[in-house]
């Protein structure tokens, strides 16, 4: 596997998981030449196929793009693909823009901007909302911290994924929003099991509590598909069947929300609410928090 560098819009996506792949697929064959990486080389199969190039390492992708794309799970995941003989500030050069994707910690996203900075690259903060359809329908809602020519030159390509760029302030602000976002909507999935169950125990359907919260607008859409897609699932399946359909996700949940909670910390803020949310959230996504559901 090699890399073109006949264009000079290349750019770079690293982490092709449920969102990542989604958005690297719509850069392809418009203004940009999309250069992939992920260490499960098979993700990058169907990539190739529309006309990627896969890159065979970090260091070769960061050596020819001018824009990297960085969506993987956690701040120890971008913290190896960016330090080291082969990470992306010993091989990019500068003027790269990076744009951190992935739901991490504001403190370690403003440490790596001031790395990065050292090296005459920008690295900004990208972090996206909307989940893997809406990355695919190009409808995505990117959070964005950084200048205004950082964040100028970063949206034409945030644009080919997204229906909305907000540009949140400097550097680190695109992060925490994105930090406020994610505990509000988890803290929402959990009000949403905890009164479907008091619902179903006083004899109520789940649609109509959908029905009285979509009109005066205490419950959304997301919240009920959720809950009732949830519910219909743990009927039918073990406890086995429901983390490999869940697990995931409601580890994934807890990673932000204690993402939350450590930049609450380096800030002085209590959040006790989130906490009680990061302590039960996996439960919620297993449905392990119900005592009994609907027959």
């Amino acid at each position: 596997m090699s890399a073109n560098t006949g264009t000079n819009n290349n750019v770079g996506y690293i982490g092709l998981g449920n969102i990542g792949k989604p958005s690297a697929q719509r850069l392809i064959g418009g203004a940009f030449h999309a250069h992939v990486y992920d260490v499960y080389a098979p993700a990058m199969e169907e990539l190739i196929a529309a006309g990627a190039t896969a890159c065979e390492s970090v260091a070769v992708l960061a050596s020819v793009c001018e824009h990297i794309g960085i969506c993987v799970r956690d701040d120890a995941q971008v913290e190896a693909l960016l330090q080291g003989d082969g990470g992306i500030f010993a091989n990019a050069r500068p003027g790269t823009l990076v744009a951190v994707h992935s739901t991490v910690t504001q403190a370690n996203l403003l440490a790596w901007s001031v790395q990065a900075a050292e090296r005459g690259i920008d690295l900004i903060d990208a972090p996206i909302t909307g989940g893997a359809h809406r990355a695919a329908d190009g409808t995505l809602c990117y959070m964005v911290g950084g200048s205004e020519d950082q964040v100028a030159r970063g949206t034409p390509v945030f644009e080919t994924s997204a229906e909305k760029v907000v540009h949140a302030g400097p550097v680190g602000s695109g992060i925490a929003l994105k930090l406020c976002n994610n505990f509000i909507q988890y803290t929402e999935f959990v009000a949403m099991a905890e009164a479907t169950r008091l619902a179903h125990a006083c004899g109520l359907s789940g649609d109509v509590l959908r029905d009285v919260g979509l009109s005066n607008g205490v419950v959304n859409e997301q919240m009920h598909m959720f809950v009732s897609g949830r519910n219909g699932l743990a009927g039918n399946c073990s406890e086995e069947d429901m983390e490999q359909i869940f697990g995931t996700m409601g580890r994934l949940g807890r990673k932000d929300l204690e993402c939350a909670l450590t930049t609450a910390e380096d800030k002085g803020v209590d959040m006790p609410t989130a906490q009680f949310i990061c302590d039960r959230i996996e439960n919620v996504f297993l449905a392990k928090d119900e005592s009994r559901l609907p027959e």
